[in-house]
């Protein structure tokens, strides 16, 4: 465990904020004005939209969701604890949100959904990332919290890990 963060991973913390605060405003603008990152909107967006929408738009939104729930999970599998332990499944994890985030800007760019898709499943890998090691408690008032505890869950239930205390650092 480590009890003070080196000067370059508050950095790469303020750095990845950005980079979420960028994939949401590109929600923001595109696809009914919503974010991509916090999901809170979008599970509110999908619930009134089972009467009010399309069946396209609430297949969208529902997709939205379980790409952020995807990525979450992709960052439970390959995570094994909820301590900080530098190394190379952090630096795996983050290509593949960079590669995600470049495939989003690909599709998003010739107005294709999948993008969204993509952005989502980046944002949950980086917000599962982030979580299993910050010692954040199970939430319950905000879905990507919830969404994300879940993703952190069903990856290590992936991985085949069946203990409680390694599934999330926070359960116990």
């Amino acid at each position: 465990m480590v009890s003070k963060l080196p000067r370059w991973v508050e950095y790469g913390s303020f750095l990845l904020a950005l980079v979420a605060g960028l994939v949401n405003s590109i929600g923001l603008l595109g696809f009914k004005h919503q974010s991509i990152s916090h999901l809170s909107g979008t599970a509110t967006l999908l619930g009134t939209g089972m009467i009010n929408s399309s069946a396209s738009d609430v297949v969208h939104l529902a997709m939205i969701l379980l790409s952020f729930l995807f990525g979450a999970s992709i960052s439970g599998y390959f995570l094994r604890t909820g301590s900080l332990k530098l190394g190379l499944n952090y630096s795996r994890l983050l290509l593949l949100e960079a590669f995600l985030l470049l495939g989003a800007l690909y599709f998003l760019s010739g107005d294709y959904f999948y993008g969204h898709y993509l952005a989502s499943s980046a944002c949950g890998l980086q917000n599962a990332l982030a979580t299993t090691f910050s010692g954040a408690v199970v939430r319950t008032t905000h879905v990507t919290g919830i969404f994300t505890d879940l993703g952190i869950m069903l990856g290590a239930k992936f991985r085949g890990s069946h203990s409680t205390k390694e599934r999330h650092c926070c359960l116990y």
